[in-house]
């Protein structure tokens, strides 16, 4: 993997070399953060910590001490990912003034080898969202035009990797929040394998397909976070030990299948060509490629917009304004304190998902829904176990369409929802994928779906790493 297109590297040497501080570098960070405050990627700077961490490790460099592979290195963090020193919102005015009592187990991970959180980034509300419009605290913009929307619900996170205020930011993705934001962002965006990356510490959105990973502008950067702060968690039961390490990727010997369900009705010509172009870019330089038929994925959006709610309405019933939150302060009794609170606290997003959920959950319906999207999700799982038996790795576009204008979906939930339509099956089956910036159309960022079986992270990286050579070349 090619260690020169490191946005990192370049820093921790510095830093440990002394041409540079961490101070500096946090500085520059947070002075960046302001310079570009109009696409609002950020809900809050994390100064004084940042600074007094910074601070330590130049004393520890000057002191001789051995520093962290991170050593210096400052990022952005979404903000459903616990923080000391900070609020975590979730983007949701139900937790606006909540102060996390500990750290999440990847922040932990990546402070132990010396990065620094700077500042907490924009989201969807609870992650509800593909746009970042349903952040209660404001929609972030577009790197490449502010008039439009820079995906979601990570698309803070997204948004300053591409606008150069950090080397790298995480995300979390259940059904395509760090892949969709990445490639309407041109940026590169990873969902691990489900358990790969401890969850201890996020702020659950649904259980079963939860994911956190980075997004960066180099395959290489993003590896070197993955391999930072993946693995086994006993704080989490789902956690999972993922090989670290990839066998140098010969394309000569790599077979590459595209999806046929991605690359028909729906998907803008330009999308199309884009990614067409990649994959012949990948075929010239000896990749073997041909076309895969996975019918399920056609059922993957409604199956997927079953279970999440479903599991939304379970992980949303703590916040009832007794423990913690937003709680409502002129009700007459417990019910009334729970409606209230809830109703002032929670957006019209948050209440669709938790109603669907509740409604597919409930006495009759039952098996009529939720079991029914349980079955369409093993078929899902079985057809892509299948079709590794004959490719490496799946392509095919990470949205059906480039980013789309600040406004114009957010009449009509469905149209919100089917900017996922090409990531939720992999969430559903527990993929390793990413989405990788192949091209620019109309000044806006394309981006390709790498998709490999469980626990194969560390192959899609190495395909993505190949991917940028050859689209840069």
């Amino acid at each position: 993997m090619n260690e020169r297109t490191s946005q990192i590297i370049p820093i921790v040497r510095a830093v440990k070399a002394g041409t540079t501080t961490a101070r500096q570098q946090v500085e520059a960070a947070i002075a960046r953060i302001a310079e570009k405050e109009k696409y609002h990627t950020v809900l809050e700077v994390v100064a004084d910590r940042a600074l007094a961490r910074a601070d330590a490790i130049d004393r520890a460099v000057q002191s001789g001490e051995l520093v962290g592979q991170l050593a210096g290195v400052p990022f952005i963090v979404k903000d459903n990912i616990l923080t000391l020193g900070s609020t975590t919102t979730a983007g949701s005015n139900i937790l606006k003034n909540f102060k996390a009592p500990y750290q999440a187990t990847v922040i932990e991970r990546l402070e132990a080898e010396g990065a620094i959180v700077v500042a907490k980034a924009n989201l969807d509300s609870f992650g509800h969202g593909s746009s970042t419009e349903n952040s209660d605290f404001g929609p972030s913009k577009n790197p490449h035009d502010v008039t439009r929307v820079p995906g979601g619900s990570s698309g803070g996170s997204a948004a300053a990797v591409a606008l150069d205020i950090v080397p790298f930011a995480l995300g979390t993705d259940t059904g395509g929040s760090i892949r969709q934001p990445a490639s309407f962002s041109g940026v590169l965006g990873l969902k691990p394998t489900y358990g790969a990356v401890s969850r201890f510490g996020v702020v659950a959105m649904a259980s079963s397909t939860d994911t956190v990973g980075p997004l960066a502008k180099s395959a290489y950067d993003a590896q070197l976070v993955m391999d930072i702060m993946s693995g086994v968690d006993e704080r989490d039961a789902t956690s999972i030990e993922t090989a670290r390490t990839q066998t140098p990727l010969d394309l000569h010997e790599l077979r590459v299948g595209v999806i046929k369900q991605h690359m028909g009705e729906g998907v803008q010509p330009e999308v199309k060509a884009e990614v067409q172009a990649a994959v012949a870019r990948l075929q010239a330089a000896g990749a073997t490629v041909s076309e895969i038929d996975l019918p399920s994925l056609e059922l993957a959006l409604p199956a997927y917009y079953i279970i999440v709610p479903a599991e939304i309405s379970s992980n949303l019933a703590r916040y009832d304004g007794i423990k913690f939150g937003h709680v409502a302060k002129d009700a007459n009794d417990l019910s009334e304190q729970y409606a209230q609170t809830r109703a002032e606290g929670f957006n019209n997003e948050n209440i669709r998902r938790i109603m669907i959920g509740t409604y597919v959950l409930s006495s009759g319906y039952y098996d009529a829904y939720y079991r029914k999207a349980q079955t369409v999700r093993t078929l899902i799982i079985n057809e892509f176990n299948q079709a590794f038996q004959n490719v490496d790795i799946l392509v095919g576009p990470t949205a059906p369409t480039t980013a789309f204008k600040l406004g114009e979906h957010s009449a009509d939930p469905l149209e919100m929802y089917v900017a996922d339509v090409m990531t939720v099956g992999v969430s559903l089956a527990g993929l390793p994928a990413a989405s990788v910036p192949v091209g620019i159309s109309a000044g806006l960022p394309v981006g390709m779906q790498v998709i490999a079986p469980q626990r194969q992270d560390a192959k899609v990286l190495a395909v993505a790493d190949a991917l940028m050579k050859e689209v840069s070349a």
